[in-house]
């Protein structure tokens, strides 16, 4: 007998192209923050990456963010190393390493992902579709097809966002 209620609706997606080297994106933690707060699983957020070239260490934190996801703490590692970023702009991959050991991560693995590559076609994938839809920079934000650019400005950002969000949210009742 198949089930007489309606199928849910997929949950509104929010995608944050980020750089964890990037110091707009550490100023939009409490953005995102916020949002995962008021929305909890009633709005996927979706780390996609975008590491830029000015930054030496982004590529490999962008790839430590995957294995991070991978070990189910992503964004816990995402704010740790935004948090400090000045750490790893002097320290690289090592701190990488160091950040995951802290959070009880698999460190070794981290270290193994990082030279083996593993998580590179996922930053690649992230960094082609970012540049297709237009992202230049970080923090950029896409939601229901419009793409928000916080790395002029945060200002009002997460305002249109809980907007869109909640319209979203709405449409679904």
């Amino acid at each position: 007998m198949s089930d007489p209620s309606p199928a849910r609706p997929a949950v509104p997606v929010l995608d944050v192209w980020c750089e964890l080297q990037c110091p707009d994106c550490r100023g939009a933690l409490d953005d995102v923050r916020a949002l995962r707060a008021r929305y909890g699983d009633r709005l996927e957020l979706r780390l996609r990456h975008f590491p830029l070239e000015k930054h030496k260490h982004s590529f490999a934190a962008a790839q430590a963010a995957e294995e991070a996801l991978e070990q189910g703490m992503g964004w816990e590692f995402v704010e740790a190393v935004l948090g400090r970023v000045a750490e790893l702009d002097r320290a690289g991959e090592p701190f990488l390493v160091e950040v995951a050991r802290e959070l009880g991560l698999d460190a070794e693995e981290f270290d193994t992902a990082l030279i083996d590559g593993r998580h590179i076609l996922i930053v690649d994938a992230d960094q082609a579709e970012g540049k297709a839809i237009g992202v230049s920079g970080t923090p950029t934000y896409v939601i229901d097809g419009e793409r928000l650019d916080g790395g002029k400005s945060q200002d009002g950002l997460r305002e249109r966002i809980e907007q869109i969000a909640d319209r979203l949210l709405a449409g679904q009742e």
